[in-house]
């Protein structure tokens, strides 16, 4: 590798656990993109399986990180989680099945859609928490397989899925739910990850590569993500921008046509 592109490789590890440390997601959309067009991983489902162990185990690291900072709402976590991780391995179990340039075409029309969510106005409104009761149960399961099993086909954590589900489903702080959300993020992507490792799809050395990157970054999105909260519409829209000019390339390098 040149030095231009270890920079660029570096580069996009930090990114992965800045965004997920940031805002409990994005690291995730953005990890197989960036393995495939500046790691320099050649196979599709091989970026994907890569990408999800990476995912997962910065994701767990950020939450930690949250946990210390009482952002973690664990009751609600643990459910989603154990019951979007079935969606999980269902998810990814289709998604191997799928021919990869496929499979990352449609991820890209996934990415556009969260880049054009992501720009849309939010309120400024803290949430509100709902009673525990038979409907929130249902609501919530219903949001966790869906999360689930979408982070499994496409080989992602489904952060940006996982934290307005949360919201919609308990009424819980979107700081709570961004820092809950890494509890399902790691394990919907350890989820995936072990369903192709066992199919023989992840590097092991770029993996621990990338995890070590992201470990950095995610502690400084940590610290972003509390002294700029009053800031995160901003972001969040720059980021917007990032994911559909990514998405853009990749519906560009995968169209089925042309």
């Amino acid at each position: 590798m040149t030095t231009s592109s270890i920079a660029l490789a570096l580069a996009s590890r930090g990114l992965v656990g800045f965004t997920l440390g940031l805002i409990g997601g994005g690291g995730s959309i953005l990890a197989a993109p960036l393995l495939l067009y500046a790691v320099g991983v050649a196979s599709p489902h091989v970026a994907l399986g890569t990408g999800a162990l990476a995912v997962s185990v910065n994701a767990y690291s950020n939450l930690i990180n949250h946990a210390r900072k009482g952002h973690v709402w664990w009751r609600c976590a643990i459910v989603f989680t154990l019951i979007g991780s079935v969606g999980a391995l269902l998810g990814s179990s289709l998604g191997l099945l799928i021919d990869g340039k496929k499979l990352l075409f449609l991820f890209g029309l996934v990415m556009v859609v969260v880049g054009l969510l992501m720009l849309r106005p939010r309120g400024t409104s803290h949430g509100r928490q709902r009673p525990v009761d038979r409907r929130m149960c249902i609501v919530t399961a219903a949001a966790a397989i869906v999360a689930g099993g979408a982070s499994g086909f496409f080989g992602i954590g489904g952060g940006f899925l996982i934290v307005p589900a949360l919201i919609f489903a308990t009424g819980m702080p979107t700081i709570s739910a961004i820092g809950s959300s890494l509890l399902a993020v790691g394990t919907f992507g350890l989820a995936t990850a072990l369903n192709y490792a066992r199919a023989g799809l992840i590097d092991w050395y770029v993996a621990a590569e990338f995890i070590a990157g992201g470990l950095v970054g995610g502690a400084l999105g940590m610290v972003l993500a509390t002294r700029l909260s009053s800031r995160k519409s901003i972001l969040e829209r720059i980021f917007a921008g990032v994911v559909l000019s990514v998405a853009a390339y990749i519906l560009y390098e995968n169209a089925p046509f042309g």
